[in-house]
């Protein structure tokens, strides 16, 4: 069975890489599930109603998100009501939405845990120990559980990765929005990659117009942060998993670019 997981959509330039490039990758790689990070789909930070459901039509099954779900607050109630977006399971238990969704893939269950990493990033509750107990509700269930663990450290990445080695199918590392050349699968069977990378505008830092983070370094001051313009790419990869053992077989790096109408 493949999965397909898209890294973090930026703006409209990354909604537009998902709606015309995920069709033509599910097909690619005949995969019979999609996971989209919409961390950034709106404007660049958070994510909102419409721009998760544009994800959705364009092919997602699930989407998956981070430190800025709560950017846009028109998200909150439909975390509540729509069951394909996820926020970070170790975000306090009273939040809107829940951090693990089931779904089917054909004729196979499968678990998506959304986790949050707590080095240099906001306070949340323990993502090892939230982890492991989502990781019995899911073996309970199914064999077959990808996790996004959205983090800045890359130690904190590495770390949860060989935590759940042998317990779930896969640990993709997103938030920092470059993707790593560190794909590979451990020991025991879990696919790891340190961070997919960014859906977004190419020529761009983290998918902003590049002249204003200059500026910000160079004065200090703070800029109004504005999406860049141009070709668009598409960070993706597709983690092949034995239904039966939940061991992956083998993952993917996909880099896909986009140029713009």
């Amino acid at each position: 069975m493949k999965m397909l997981f898209v890294g973090d959509v930026v703006g409209r330039p990354g909604r537009r890489a998902v709606r015309e490039l995920v069709p033509r990758l599910r097909d690619r790689f005949s995969a019979s599930f999609v996971v989209v990070n919409c961390e950034n789909a709106a404007g660049g930070l958070g994510v909102t109603p419409e721009t998760a459901n544009e994800l959705l039509r364009a092919g997602a099954d699930c989407l998956t998100s981070g430190n800025h779900i709560f950017a846009k607050k028109e998200i909150v109630p439909f975390l509540d009501s729509e069951q394909r977006i996820l926020r970070p399971a170790n975000y306090p238990p009273d939040a809107p939405g829940k951090g693990i969704g089931f779904y089917r893939a054909h004729d196979t269950e499968v678990a998506v845990i959304n986790l949050s990493g707590r080095t240099f990033m906001d306070p949340m509750d323990c993502p090892f120990r939230v982890c492991d107990e989502l990781l019995g509700q899911a073996l309970s269930r199914t064999k077959c559980i990808l996790i996004d663990i959205h983090a800045e450290a890359t130690s904190e990445k590495q770390a949860i990765g060989w935590y759940v080695d042998g317990r779930a199918s896969a640990v993709l590392g997103t938030h920092t929005h470059v993707q790593t050349s560190d794909e590979r699968i451990l020991p025991q069977g879990t696919a790891y990659i340190t961070d997919v990378g960014m859906t977004g505008p190419r020529d761009s830092v983290l998918g902003v117009k590049a002249d204003l983070i200059i500026r910000r370094y160079l004065t200090g001051l703070p800029v109004r942060f504005e999406i860049a313009h141009g070709t668009a790419v598409l960070s993706a990869v597709c983690v092949d998993i034995d239904p039966a053992t939940g061991r992956a077989l083998s993952i993917e790096r996909i880099l896909e670019e986009l140029s713009e109408d």
